[in-house]
């Protein structure tokens, strides 16, 4: 009696053990005697003890980081570097069958991947060009895993830390380089100006009624300040008739 109630037990936690829940972003990879037999889910899964074995397989992005690493440019500067991973599994046969561990996997390709693409690359190039950089890590990382069933949907690097140094010689340079853009416009500023001017002194040549105009609109602006000394300028222009008198007289009593 005892032996059946044991029996009974026993039988009773196997076939409770057979059914296994999956979620919708779940499947499981099914293996009848260890030969691959079906990826099954979601749902309700019937899965026969001591027959039958079940590796579960999520399908959902996953967000990783990728520890900093210690890279050398291709122009001889130590920096260190971090980037984020998005990737999925989308074939769940090839991530159990194909690789170990295929998150590992997939974390150990990136930081060799960051190391190799980055140290290829300018320090400019790093810190201006940052989407390309993104864009062919991305390239690169997918095509090694996609025998693995993984799809990497995107690699964004994160943090580049330079040295002390570094950092002092790129402010150096961002300062001349504010200082060169001041000088420029400060010249340009200078050009335009001087153009205008030219093109002023030519209208006033050319309509010497400008002139007295300018003449009367300066009064005007010396009126409105509170000065005790007042300068009229005055314009040779108003005594050319006096001179014209002067000089004829001159010219008449010499002829006589």
């Amino acid at each position: 009696m005892d032996t059946s109630i044991v029996f009974l037990i026993i039988l009773g936690l196997l076939l409770f053990s057979a059914f296994n829940i999956l979620r919708e972003y779940e499947r499981g990879v099914i293996f009848l005697l260890g030969r691959f037999w079906k990826v099954k889910g979601p749902g309700l899964i019937i899965v026969i003890p001591g027959i039958q074995k079940m590796d579960k397989v999520s399908l959902r992005t996953v967000v990783m980081d990728v520890p900093p690493q210690d890279i050398i440019t291709r122009d001889n500067v130590t920096v260190k570097v971090n980037a984020v991973i998005y990737f999925r599994v989308m074939d769940a046969r090839k991530a159990i069958i194909e690789v170990e561990d295929y998150l590992y996997a997939t974390s150990q390709l990136a930081q060799t991947t960051l190391r190799s693409v980055l140290g290829q690359s300018q320090l400019d190039d790093l810190l201006s060009k940052r989407d390309e950089i993104n864009a062919h890590l991305q390239k690169v990382i997918d095509e090694q895993t996609e025998p693995w069933g993984v799809k990497v949907a995107n690699v964004e690097v994160k943090n580049v830390d330079l040295p002390q140094e570094m950092q002092r010689a790129l402010a150096k340079q961002a300062e001349a380089e504010r200082e060169r853009r001041a000088k420029v416009i400060n010249a340009q500023g200078e050009f335009e100006a001087a153009e205008k001017l030219g093109e002023a002194a030519d209208t006033i040549g050319n309509h010497p009624p400008a002139l007295q105009l300018r003449f009367l609109q300066t009064i005007l602006d010396i009126s409105t300040d509170r000065n005790t000394t007042t300068f009229f300028p005055l314009p040779l222009e108003l005594f050319e008739g006096f001179y014209k008198q002067k000089k004829s007289e001159t010219g008449g009593g010499s002829k006589e």
